[in-house]
């Protein structure tokens, strides 16, 4: 019986999800997380196989939790999910760890064999990210230049792109609010941009966010 911890901080995503992982007899959802601290706390509870995280919650959010369960977990493995096929995000994941990625628009078909792949060990993503990183390394000059963020740069990149204020910030990841600066100026001045409104045209440009959620 493969165990799964679902993370979303939508209840409908999680009720359909459910409802599909829950036709295969193998399968087991033995709980359910609205935010990244819920599946960091779930994870050391119950011990699941897979756990199927969304990049993009509030509090913690998906990339920093996959980072905690990644280094406290050694059998868990993470498939993180989001609406964004850029490679940037998908490539940070499967740096800091995590197993596989799939974008939320997946196919039943493809998450059930996805998550059979990684509780089994193997790597997973989706064809078109897997297509994407392929050819970005082969055309150098179209890398995305969110590529050369570190993975906590790139989570607060994304975070100050939702509005969220350095304050608001530094109490989701832990840390202080002088530290949450010195990333931000360190991702202004490797990125080319001054402001918050200018890294988050960036991101638009880049198809890193979705301009419907602004």
């Amino acid at each position: 019986m493969i165990k799964i911890i679902l993370a979303d901080d939508h209840e409908l995503v999680r009720t359909g999800i459910r409802r599909i992982l829950d036709d295969i007899n193998d399968f087991s959802v033995v709980a359910e997380a609205k935010n990244g601290e819920e599946a960091v706390q779930f994870c050391r509870k119950n011990a699941p196989d897979v756990v199927l995280m969304d990049v993009n919650m509030p509090g913690m959010g998906g990339l920093e939790a996959t980072k905690k369960i990644v280094r406290m977990a050694e059998n868990t493995r993470v498939i993180c999910l989001s609406m964004h096929k850029e490679h940037p995000i998908p490539s940070q994941v499967m740096q800091m760890g995590g197993f596989g990625f799939l974008t939320k628009d997946a196919e039943p078909d493809e998450m059930i064999r996805a998550i059979y792949k990684v509780a089994a060990g193997q790597k997973y993503l989706a064809p078109e990210i897997a297509q994407s990183i392929a050819i970005s390394k082969l055309a150098p000059d179209r890398d995305n230049p969110f590529d050369i963020l570190s993975s906590r740069e790139l989570n607060i990149a994304m975070r100050l792109t939702r509005g969220q204020k350095v304050p608001e910030i530094a109490t989701e990841l832990s840390i202080n609010a002088k530290t949450v600066n010195t990333y931000r100026y360190r991702m202004f001045e490797k990125l080319g941009v001054t402001t918050d409104v200018e890294l988050t045209h960036l991101a638009l440009r880049h198809k890193l966010i979705d301009p419907n959620l602004l």
